[in-house]
């Protein structure tokens, strides 16, 4: 009992000792300034104190604070005010000395709210006949009036590109060097630098209609075939995408569309398009094209664009342009391909190129709408044969055959030429156009006018790039014709 009563006694001495020592101590001064962090603007009213408590001042306008008279010690001090993160600095207080502390405080965030959905103001959504230069233009509003930036995204419906435009800190972007024909997807997404962005809707505009495409082709892009149109001055327009495989298009003036096959799954369907690459439809489905090869088969409208015919193996089909009344026309007697097939203007006659299961042996001969032949326009030949279109009044049929009779598994030809039969004589002479040794001509058909032809022009090694060239159809035999490129790197020629 006493030992613990002593005990009591000297824990009491000792409190009163540190409490004495505590009020008669030597203290010292704490200075400082509170500003913002990242940009060091000093920030007034801020309210600090400490821990173990102290006074509490408030700084300055330019941010300073001072506490006198603080006992010498170890202390935690605090800075804080509304809209921004409190923050504690540590500090030792000595006798006699000042001591700096330096606060950088950062914007509270945690009430901010994020941006209003920007509403996009020009173009209007969906307007049409835009040029190819515009500016694009939204309004964005922030209830914090916070310093807003804009990313603009703006995606060719067509060929997929998508171009970003970041960073942007007026509500305005100006545009340039757009492709005529094409539908554009745009979106503005606004950002206060402190919430996630805020997009907005995803408006649309097209622009101005491609003046006078009298061309197609293909072009290989990503390893797919693409279909362009161009001008007569050499200006293209990309109407299918990259990442599907879309060939040999058939213009039809009456209706206004284009007609090509593409990929569906394992099979190639006949499709058509607006003249800009809008409106896509698929016209085949039960029986699709086939053909020894498909780089090499052909199909073809009729003249007021109400149907289709088109191969697949020894049969030839009609079917109409919106996908229905799907008839068998024909079946080869001798079981060889249909790879190409031309309709006479006035409906009356069907040109047929047919060969066997390896593109050879070839026939090219005339038939009516019963399937009657009419008359033959090769036969017994060797060698690959392609291209096969017959004039407007049925007299002239133009074609291109491999005069080395070469024959091989890759279907390589050494030297294709273009040839016209012409039926009053019941003979077909060839074109003498200038084509180089080591090169081939393909896949010819007549020009509007018929007075020149439109053809594949390239390396006889198989590999080598595809120029579309055409040339005077005047002269069969003695002088020479000279020939013009048209377009580089392209196949599959259309022109109307």
């Amino acid at each position: 009992m006493k030992i613990g009563l002593r005990i009591l006694v000297c824990f009491i001495l000792l409190i009163s000792c540190s409490e004495e020592q505590l009020k008669d101590g030597a203290s010292g001064t704490v200075k400082g300034r509170v500003v913002e962090s990242g940009t060091f603007t000093p920030v007034e009213n801020v309210r600090v104190s400490s821990s173990p408590a102290t006074s509490t001042v408030f700084t300055d306008k330019d941010g300073y604070f001072t506490l006198e008279g603080v006992l010498a010690g170890d202390y935690s001090f605090q800075a804080q005010k509304d809209g921004y993160i409190a923050r504690f600095e540590p500090a030792k207080v000595t006798a006699d000395a000042t001591v700096q502390v330096i606060f950088e405080l950062e914007i509270s965030t945690a009430n901010n709210k994020p941006p209003e959905i920007p509403v996009l103001t020009a173009p209007a959504d969906n307007a049409k006949d835009q040029a190819l230069s515009l500016n694009l233009t939204w309004t964005a509003t922030d209830k914090e009036s916070d310093v807003l930036t804009y990313t603009v995204t703006i995606k060719n419906g067509t060929t997929d590109e998508v171009k970003t435009y970041t960073d942007l800190k007026t509500t305005t972007l100006a545009i340039k060097d757009l492709s005529y024909s094409t539908k554009y997807y745009w979106q503005v997404a606004v950002s206060d630098g402190i919430n996630k962005p805020t997009n907005s809707v995803t408006n649309s505009f097209t622009t101005l209609a491609f003046p006078n495409p009298r061309f197609l082709y293909v072009k290989k892009v990503n390893n797919n075939n693409v279909i362009y149109t161009a001008d007569e001055a050499g200006n293209q327009l990309q109407l299918t995408s990259s990442n599907v495989n879309s060939f040999r298009p058939r213009k039809n003036l009456s209706v206004n569309k284009i007609a090509y096959l593409s990929s569906d799954g394992s099979q190639n369907q006949i499709y058509t398009m607006n003249p800009d690459g809008s409106g896509v439809f698929k016209v085949t489905n039960y029986v699709p094209v086939a053909g020894f090869n498909m780089e090499f088969v052909n199909y073809c409208w009729n003249t007021n664009g109400s149907q289709i015919i088109y191969p697949n193996f020894d049969k030839l089909y009609r079917i109409d342009s919106d996908g229905g009344g799907l008839v068998q026309l024909f079946q080869t007697p001798n079981g060889k391909f249909i790879s190409e097939c031309d309709w006479s203007k006035d409906g009356s006659q069907i040109a047929l190129k047919v060969n066997d299961r390896s593109g050879y042996n070839v026939e090219i001969y005339v038939i009516d709408m019963s399937g009657t032949v009419l008359y033959t326009v090769q036969t017994g030949l060797s060698g690959a044969a392609s291209g096969l279109n017959v004039s407007v009044d049925n007299q002239r049929v133009i074609f291109t055959r491999d005069v080395s009779g070469f024959e091989n598994s890759t279907y390589r030809r050494l030297d294709s030429r273009i040839f016209m039969y012409t039926r009053s004589t019941n003979a077909a002479v060839e074109l003498t156009t200038q084509k180089q040794n080591g090169f081939n001509d393909l896949d010819v058909k007549f020009s509007p006018n018929e007075a020149e032809v439109i053809f594949v022009n390239t390396s006889n090694d198989g590999i080598s790039a595809q120029n579309i060239q055409k040339v005077s159809v005047t002269n069969t035999s003695g002088s020479t014709s000279s020939r013009t490129t048209l377009f580089q790197n392209a196949s599959m020629p259309e022109w109307k």
